[in-house]
C-alpha cells in the first residue's frame, strides 16, 4: 500500500485537525537504543510532514530534554503546519545507565518550570497540547492540573492532556479544566482502556491518542529473532521475553495471515485496527526511518472488513504483562 496524503480526523471536539496517523518521536532520541538504519530526524519528520502526518508527540523526559531539541529543529519554519504535543511531569533519575528510572513529579512549581523549558527546547511560544505525562501519587490531580489550566490562560499551551489516567482521575481532572486528549497504550496486545478512558473521550468529545500501536514494534512481525541491545528498554519488558515469545509470535502469524489477504503488513493491520476504534483515535506509531513512515502512513487507508475486525477482537491476550 502507497500513500500521498492521507486522511484526516479532528482530535477533539472543536479542535485542530490532523492526519489520521501521528508519529511518536520518542524513539528517535530514547529508550529504542542506536539503529543502524536510522535516518536523520530533521528528514524523516519533514517527510511526515510531506505525507499529512502533521500530529507530533514528544516529552521533556525523552533523552532526556534532547527529543525536544529534535523535534523543535525539524519544525523550525514549519511550525503552522504541525500540531505539537509535549508532557511534562516525568522526571528520569539516572540520566547515566540503562534502566531507565522514572519517578512522577506533578507538584505545580515543577510543571510551571517544565513548560517553559519545554518552549525553549521546542524554539515555540506555545504546544498546542501538554500532557500530565502521568499522575503523580502523592500531589492530588486536582493540583496537577490547576496548575496546567494556568499554561492554557497564559498561551503557553492551547489544550491540556493526560496519559495513563483512571476513569476517575480523568473526572476531577476535568472538573478543574476540560481534558482535550487522553493518551494511554492501545493495541492489539494491550486493550485495557477499550471500556474504560477511551469510552470516556466519546462520552466528553476528547481524542483519545494511543501510544505504542504497534506493540513497541514487535506487531510487525520484525523482531522475531532479535536479542535486543542493553540500552533498548524492549529487552526488559516480559512480552520480549524469549519464554513468552512463541506465543506472541503466533497471535503475529494470524495478524500477519490478515495482512495478506488485503496486499498489507502485519503493521498496517495493527494500527487500522486502532483506527477503527473510533473516529476519535490517532495513533502515533514512532519510527526512524522514512519507509517505515511511509508503511504507517498509508494504514491510515487500509479499511478492515467486519470479518477482519472480529477475528482481530477474538485474539488471545498476549503472554506476559506490559511492564
Amino acid at each position: 500500500m502507497t500513500t500521498d496524503t492521507i486522511p484526516t480526523r479532528q482530535l477533539w471536539t472543536d479542535g485542530p485537525t490532523v492526519g489520521a496517523v501521528g508519529l511518536g518521536c520518542m524513539g528517535m532520541t530514547w529508550a529504542y537504543g542506536d539503529d543502524p538504519g536510522a535516518e536523520d530526524p530533521d528528514q524523516v519528520i519533514g517527510h511526515a510532514l510531506d505525507l499529512g502526518v502533521t500530529f507530533l508527540d514528544t516529552a521533556d523526559m525523552y533523552g532526556p530534554f534532547t527529543n525536544e531539541e529534535v523535534v523543535g529543529r525539524a519544525v523550525a519554519g514549519r511550525r503552522d503546519e504541525v500540531v505539537l504535543a509535549t508532557k511534562g511531569g516525568n522526571v528520569v533519575t539516572d540520566t547515566d545507565g540503562d534502566n531507565f528510572p522514572i519517578v512522577q513529579d506533578g507538584r505545580p512549581e515543577h510543571l510551571r518550570q517544565a513548560i517553559d523549558a519545554s518552549l525553549r527546547r521546542l524554539g515555540v511560544d506555545h504546544v498546542d497540547l501538554y500532557y500530565l505525562h502521568r499522575p503523580d501519587p502523592n500531589v492530588p490531580v486536582e493540583d496537577s492540573i490547576g496548575a496546567m489550566a494556568e499554561m492554557v490562560a497564559a498561551g503557553k499551551a492551547r489544550a491540556l492532556g493526560v496519559s495513563e489516567f483512571t476513569v476517575d482521575q480523568l473526572d476531577r481532572a476535568h472538573a478543574v479544566h476540560p481534558i482535550s486528549a487522553v493518551q494511554s497504550e492501545l493495541s492489539l496486545w494491550t486493550r485495557d482502556h477499550l471500556t474504560t478512558s477511551l469510552d470516556w473521550c466519546v462520552r466528553h468529545g476528547a481524542a483519545f491518542v494511543p501510544f505504542s500501536p504497534l506493540g513497541r514494534g514487535f506487531l510487525t512481525g520484525r523482531y522475531r529473532d532479535t536479542v535486543f541491545a542493553a540500552d533498548d528498554f524492549r529487552g526488559r519488558l516480559p512480552r520480549f521475553h524469549q519464554d513468552n515469545r512463541a506465543a506472541n509470535l503466533a497471535l503475529v502469524d494470524r495478524v500477519e495471515a490478515i495482512a495478506a489477504r488485503h496486499h498489507a503488513t502485519a503493521g498496517q493491520v495493527a494500527l487500522a485496527w486502532t483506527l477503527a476504534q473510533g473516529d476519535h483515535v490517532v495513533p502515533i506509531p514512532g519510527t526512524r526511518r522514512r519507509a517505515r513512515l511511509d508503511e504507517n502512513a498509508a494504514a491510515a487507508r487500509l479499511r478492515l472488513t467486519d470479518t477482519d475486525l472480529a477475528e482481530l477482537d477474538a485474539l488471545p491476550a498476549p503472554a506476559g504483562t506490559r511492564y
